[in-house]
């Protein structure tokens, strides 16, 4: 019985290599074909040609770590790829039996944005794995930052961090305050749901977590995180009265 299950669990093994083979190599396939029909220096000269583009040294380093927090916290370390994030993800995949968390980094996610499609499928991934790859090759940690804050969806019609800024806050990016750059930072994981001026509540919600995370992170002294925490209160009791 034992020979039995040992058998079973090199074969599985080994189906399981294969079929990782094979997904990296359709992976490969389908990045090379993207970078082909439009290359990568098309790509990003499209999104620096935006009316609204800002510059990494435009924003505050309040909303940079707030965004390195919440969405990709080794993001000046790794190399594309966050190799812990991925296990990590794969073993609560496993454990829901989907997909419910997918590892990506900010790298992999402007990868996404650059070139495919939001379909959680494994050749797709591993697409975007080569592709965030080529990106770090090419691109600084700060140009890539740039990228990702002017090509996501910040709810509202504001597709850049610059435009979102002028919409919600009525003023310039390097403007903003902790406040408000834990807000915005919040809000792309799930725009129609976090937008301030759609659900207020949830984006307050939403800012807290922001704010948990940059102090774990050690981004917020405690001082901080009190001080943003209070107005966050304050928010969501004056919709309470409402």
């Amino acid at each position: 019985m034992l020979r039995m299950i040992k058998a079973i669990i090199g074969t599985a093994m080994a189906v399981a290599l294969c079929s990782g083979f094979v997904v990296a190599g359709q992976g490969y396939k389908m990045y090379q074909e993207a970078v082909g029909a439009v290359s990568l220096t098309e790509k990003v000269e499209d999104i620096r040609a935006k009316e609204n583009y800002t510059e990494y040294e435009e924003l505050p380093e309040d909303y940079i770590d707030a965004v390195v927090a919440v969405e990709d916290q080794r993001f000046f370390r790794h190399g594309g790829v966050d190799l812990l994030a991925v296990c990590r993800a794969l073993l609560n995949d496993l454990k829901a039996g989907s997909f419910v968390e997918g590892g990506s980094t900010i790298t992999q996610q402007l990868a996404k944005n650059l070139y495919f499609s939001q379909d959680k499928e494994l050749t797709r991934k591993a697409a975007e794995v080569f592709m965030a790859l080529a990106l770090e090759q090419e691109y600084s940690k700060e140009d890539i930052f740039e990228l990702y804050v002017n090509s996501i969806y910040f709810g509202d019609g504001y597709y850049d961090v610059g435009s979102a800024c002028e919409g919600y806050f009525g003023k310039e990016t390097e403007e903003m305050t902790q406040y408000e750059s834990t807000l915005l930072a919040g809000i792309p994981n799930a725009p129609s749901k976090y937008a301030p001026t759609k659900n207020p509540d949830l984006a307050a919600r939403r800012q807290l977590q922001v704010v948990r995370r940059m102090t774990a992170c050690g981004y917020f002294s405690a001082e901080e995180a009190e001080t943003v925490a209070e107005d966050v209160a304050e928010t969501l009791a004056s919709l309470a009265l409402n």
